[in-house]
């Protein structure tokens, strides 16, 4: 066995098309034993996708199918969702990686492979997701789940449980994403529970709980998913820790998040182009600096708007950026021009009037927009009257005695 991994290793250091066509040749080759072609499987389909020819991974796993039918079918399995793995490091891949996906799963009905087809199918809504294609994956999930509920595969149903909860949350369903989570979680407290698998349970927690505004719960779970993603070394590590420091400055404390970056947990990190993306989104809230912010979003484009927890908070972060400067520019008046407050805060004046019409219907804000002058009319916040919430009290305990003294006169009646 060492021999030929030795060799497999040379192989590899060899020009492309010279390795390719070596492992070609091992592959082929009838006395080859049958690890050492197994091995030789996944190097070739490692090498396609180094060298970028990934569109030939589907035609090389028709062509070892005949080898499957010589091993037992563990093995087989193995290999198979390994290569799947691989292919789906290929960036952008999601239509091919589909059909990828349903063409194996079409001939683990053929061969009776029900094992390696539900992981199959798992694997093909995963990418589904992934494609943004969730109606469908949600389809297909839910007839995925009665089968293996039905078998009590608990390995696999946590995984399923978990991509539906997924799915619900792209879908805004977060009750139904919610259930999901809290069955993947019920489920995986009773197995051994891979690390890399309950790092995901973790983050799908996080963000479930950011959803509902619990930024300090959301902060804890990602904590622990950032853990488990650095111990594996996982790249994942990343996004988990660019969601915690998300939290810290959704609660406004932005001190810390310079305090994680620099310290301990962020060091390795330090150079990451999403870290510092997030590092400048809180310098600029603390500075409340509605420009800054606007500036930090067009550059760090791909780090924040590409992914959509982000992009989501940055949204009502924003809004509440904006809400805070306009009541500190309008403070000083009793009356003013909206087109002055546009001024002010270099916005344009369609936005400045969509955004206090919908602070004055939110009760944010105690004034009126006179259209025909195009002016903002700020009225007097209004003192709770104590002694007018005092009278009611009065009137509904005496309301209360009243007709306690009334049933108590018809008894004696």
């Amino acid at each position: 066995m060492v021999e030929w991994k030795s060799e497999f290793d040379k192989i590899e250091a060899m020009d492309a098309e010279k390795a390719i066509a070596q492992f070609n040749t091992i592959l082929t080759t009838f006395d080859t034993p049958d690890d050492a072609k197994e091995e030789a499987i996944i190097r070739l389909a490692k090498l396609f996708v180094k060298i970028g020819k990934s569109d030939q991974l589907p035609t090389l796993l028709r062509s070892v199918r005949p080898f499957f039918d010589k091993i037992s079918k563990p093995k087989t399995d193995k290999i198979v969702r390994n290569f799947i793995d691989i292919a789906a490091t290929v960036p952008n891949n999601h239509a091919v990686m589909i059909d990828f996906c349903k063409e194996n799963i079409d001939w683990c009905k053929e061969t009776n492979r029900i094992y390696l087809r539900q992981r199959l199918e798992t694997k093909l809504y995963l990418v589904m997701y992934e494609a943004k294609e969730f109606t469908p994956a949600l389809q297909g999930l839910q007839s995925l789940l009665t089968e293996i509920k039905r078998l009590d595969d608990k390995p696999l149903l946590v995984e399923i449980q978990l991509i539906e909860s997924r799915i619900q949350h792209a879908l805004k369903n977060i009750a139904k994403a919610r259930a999901a989570l809290t069955s993947a979680r019920t489920n995986a407290n009773t197995i051994y529970c891979p690390p890399k698998l309950q790092a995901e349970i973790d983050m799908q927690s996080g963000i479930l709980h950011s959803e509902e505004k619990d930024y300090k719960t959301a902060f804890s779970y990602f904590y622990e998913s950032f853990e488990t993603y650095d111990s594996l070394e996982d790249p994942i590590a990343d996004k988990a820790l660019k969601y915690m420091l998300l939290c810290k400055i959704m609660t406004n404390q932005t001190d810390d998040v310079h305090a994680l970056v620099n310290g301990k947990i962020g060091l390795k990190y330090h150079n990451s182009r999403s870290i510092e993306a997030i590092s400048e989104i809180a310098k600029s809230h603390a500075k409340r600096s509605l420009h800054m912010f606007q500036e930090v979003t067009k550059k760090y484009n791909d780090q924040l708007s590409n992914d959509p927890i982000i992009h989501s908070h940055l949204s009502e972060l924003y809004s509440n950026l904006l809400e805070q400067n306009l009541c500190r520019i309008i403070e000083p008046f009793s009356r003013v021009e909206i087109s002055h407050i546009a001024k002010l805060i270099g916005l344009p004046v369609e936005t400045v009037e969509r955004k206090l019409s919908l602070m004055i219907l939110d009760k944010k804000y105690n004034g009126i927009l006179d259209q025909g002058t195009g002016t903002l009319i700020v009225f007097d916040e209004s003192k709770a009257d104590k002694l007018f919430g005092t009278s009611l009290d009065t009137i509904n305990s005496l309301g209360r005695v009243v007709d306690l003294l009334y049933e108590k006169a018809n008894k004696l009646n």
